[in-house]
């Protein structure tokens, strides 16, 4: 089979045209058909005004394309779930749309099944990882985001009396003890067998870099929480004494 892979596509794989626009292809062993978008391959580099209208999620799937290879939306969703999803939350139907929007800016290339299932695979292009390179070459310089409703009403706590209190932090305990867990778990799992080869990277990386940081900040929170909770208890066993008096 002579080796095409279309010009600046990162694409493991052999390639070889068929007719027309149709190619047919050979990774990881299987045989498939595809049909090419032509507007999918684009330009080396980035100007200002395309690098700016990138945002969090577009790096997202530039990186878990440029780490897994060939991916469709669905199989981005799945290593998002196990891995990303941990600590970037974000609406999931993004994986499905920020593609093609990435494919018109020439970052990644598209190419979309003839038969079976017809599904629409995605790789990086050159262009593509030339911004993701640029990306990662830039420190993130923004504060972290949290949004915590138990925080929040916490924060507000005071307006409420102690059983309130009381009830929050019990049920913010049992949250961030059920996640600490998972973690831990997470991190002493060695069975991969449901993960490809190529999904097994973005979980071992994840259980490598990613994971330890969770680990620290699940076991702050249940700390934290447990401490709220030891002093509503405290408050409210104050106030039945008063109550007494």
């Amino acid at each position: 089979m002579e080796a095409f892979p279309p010009p600046g596509l990162n694409f493991p794989g052999d390639w070889s045209v068929c007719c027309g626009d149709v190619e047919c292809f050979r990774v990881y062993g299987t045989i498939r058909s595809m049909s090419i978008d032509g507007t999918s391959v684009g330009r080396a580099e980035l100007g200002d005004r395309d690098r700016s209208r990138l945002t969090s999620t577009s790096y997202l799937v530039l990186g878990l394309l440029a780490r897994e290879g060939p991916s469709t939306p669905y199989e981005l969703e799945r290593h998002v779930r196990a891995t990303l999803g941990n600590f970037w939350s974000f609406p999931h139907t993004l994986l499905y749309s920020e593609p093609p929007r990435l494919a018109n800016l020439g970052l990644v290339h598209e190419v979309r099944e003839t038969t079976g299932r017809r599904r629409r695979v995605f790789a990086t292009t050159e262009a593509g990882q030339a911004a993701l390179r640029a990306w990662l070459d830039r420190p993130s310089n923004e504060p972290t985001e949290l949004r915590d409703p138990g925080l929040l009403q916490l924060f507000f706590g005071d307006l409420a009396p102690p059983a309130s209190r009381l009830r929050l932090a019990e049920q913010q305990l049992a949250i961030h003890r059920a996640k600490l867990a998972a973690y831990q778990r997470d991190q002493g799992l060695e069975d991969l067998g449901s993960w490809s080869v190529r999904g097994r990277r973005t979980v071992e990386h994840w259980r490598g870099e990613t994971l330890p940081m969770g680990i620290i900040y699940e076991t702050g929170a249940v700390a934290f929480w447990a401490d709220v909770a030891a002093r509503a208890r405290l408050a409210l066993s104050e106030d039945g004494r008063t109550a007494d008096d």
